[in-house]
């Protein structure tokens, strides 16, 4: 794997969401009662900021238009919606958070291989 260092821990608070640049790549990263979560930071609907949506569970709400995606599988909530976002491998090392921006991965383009 590849990882990226982002931020220290304490930069996220708890359920709450950042965004992150890197290149052309922008990524929420979510404090989910300390564990981190990375999704695309853009709603696949209108381009909504998920970083700033409100945290449920382990989905987020985007700002914009409500829609609910799922921060482990990047999936959205409502079945009939078919868009999903690309999730992140995340973790945490001394304080660290570290993502792999490489191994970025869609649920549904996976199924569909």
């Amino acid at each position: 794997m590849n990882w990226t260092k982002i931020t220290r821990v304490e930069n996220i608070p708890p359920r709450e969401g950042r965004p992150v640049r890197i290149g052309n790549l922008e990524i929420a990263i979510f404090n989910v009662n300390g564990r981190f979560l990375t999704i695309e930071n853009s709603c696949p609907h209108r381009g909504g900021p998920l970083c700033d949506g409100i945290i449920s569970g382990t989905a987020v709400v985007c700002p914009l238009h409500g829609r609910h995606f799922d921060l482990e599988t990047g999936m959205p909530m409502r079945v009939s919606e078919p868009a999903c976002l690309a999730t992140f491998p995340t973790r945490v090392e001394d304080g660290i958070v570290l993502v792999d921006l490489t191994a970025g991965h869609r649920v549904m383009e996976d199924a569909a291989a």
